[in-house]
């Protein structure tokens, strides 16, 4: 039974709110995009250190695959990793940029925590929080569980080459040889152990891109959800509702309105975020993919294991950003379709016309987009996969 909340401790806010942002601040904080921090100065030398790392692995890989490398198939198996490289610098940049935006998307989530006092309010947005934070995890546990296999297991199985009278530990990133020769102890253990911090930090960014869109997304959906309850009792109103229809009219106008400025400030900080996954996983998947096929011939049962990891991951990455489109998109429409499911004939005179209004406002509404021209959707989920493996067919064709 819908009811008012008592009001609440400072802990009972501090939890709610944390179910909708204390994952992407674990994962914002350590990489130096999390927006609240008073210590600027600090964050500005994180940020120039995850630069560095992420230089570190780009340039001398770069050099060595177009200066020293002549193998055809060793030169693909490098550019999965390189796009990656690319996109995670330019997620990580096109974060930076749009700190503010982060900012006033967090403000206005904690501000919708704070403003909400229903039982039946509450009820969905706790729902929906829970659901949001199950999916950064699941992201963040994919994203991870690839980069385990990849810089741990691969090296691992390798185990130290000798050559030349040399012992050395192979690199996930060759590293050229017109910069260092890195089988010399301790050029190698340096360089090994640079690489693992720059392939977590890439992993780390790409964890915090797909779970940042998935916050701002379910809490969007969350605050649709209580929109169409309130449309619910708009005839017959609510203990908490204005006693005047005019009232609840003004406050359910108001709260869409919010909702919809919240989408068009989430879309402006995330589709250049959206536009590198798209187009980076459509790539990289492609890659990935050949190179499942290519150490299936070879038996290398650690290899296969790992790239079909990364294959997993890489898809269900895309597919996150493409089923938060889709889920924003969906709740859109259903405001449409609530308003004019209700009574709306019982509302007296002119009052009629907010719900045609609310009609034609959710026809239009914002869609999430990468790069702001392709509608990430369930359906463009489907084109890039398609893509991948049209791709894929012209690669072994090819070669």
């Amino acid at each position: 039974m819908d009811e008012m909340y008592p009001l609440e401790t400072a802990n009972d806010y501090q939890r709610h709110l944390n179910l909708s942002i204390q994952w992407i601040r674990w994962l914002l904080k350590p990489i130096g995009l999390w927006p609240k921090s008073r210590v600027i100065r600090l964050y500005r030398l994180v940020n120039i250190a995850c630069y560095s790392l992420l230089a570190f692995l780009f340039i001398p890989c770069i050099l060595y695959v177009f200066l020293e490398l002549e193998d055809l198939y060793n030169k693909l198996k490098q550019f999965g990793p390189l796009i990656f490289c690319v996109m995670a610098f330019a997620k990580y940049s096109s974060l930076i940029v749009h700190q503010a935006d982060i900012r006033e998307c967090l403000r206005r989530i904690e501000w919708d925590w704070k403003n909400i006092n229903y039982g039946s309010d509450r009820n969905i947005m706790l729902t929906n929080a829970n659901f949001g934070r199950k999916l950064m995890i699941l992201c963040t546990f994919f994203m991870y569980g690839g980069f385990v296999f990849y810089y741990i297991a691969i090296p691992i199985s390798i185990g130290r080459i000798s050559a030349d009278n040399l012992t050395f530990i192979p690199h996930v990133f060759p590293f050229s040889s017109y910069i260092s020769d890195t089988r010399y102890s301790p050029a190698n253990e340096i360089v090994f152990s640079v690489q693992f911090m720059a392939g977590g930090l890439m992993h780390g960014i790409t964890s915090a891109a797909c779970s940042l869109a998935a916050a701002f997304a379910v809490h969007a959906c969350g605050q649709m959800q209580v929109l169409m309850n309130w449309l619910n009792h708009l005839i017959d109103g609510r203990p908490d509702m204005s006693s005047s229809i005019d009232g609840r009219i003004a406050s359910i106008v108001e709260q869409h309105v919010r909702i919809l400025k919240f989408l068009a400030l989430t879309e402006r900080t995330l589709q250049q975020v959206s536009f590198a996954e798209f187009l980076g996983c459509t790539l990289d998947i492609c890659l990935v993919g050949y190179y499942v096929i290519m150490e299936s011939k070879s038996n290398d049962v650690t290899s296969v294991v790992t790239y079909t990891i990364l294959l997993i991951s890489l898809t269900f990455n895309i597919f996150i950003f493409c089923y938060i489109g889709e889920m924003v998109a969906e709740h859109c429409r259903k405001i449409g379709d609530a308003s004019y499911m209700i009574e709306w004939y019982r509302l007296p005179g002119k009052s009629k016309q907010c719900c045609i209004m609310i009609i034609a406002m959710s026809s239009t509404s914002i869609k999430l987009t990468a790069g702001n021209m392709v509608n990430l959707s369930i359906s463009t989920f489907t084109d890039v996969v398609k893509t991948s493996v049209a791709f894929l067919n012209v690669l072994r064709t090819t070669t």
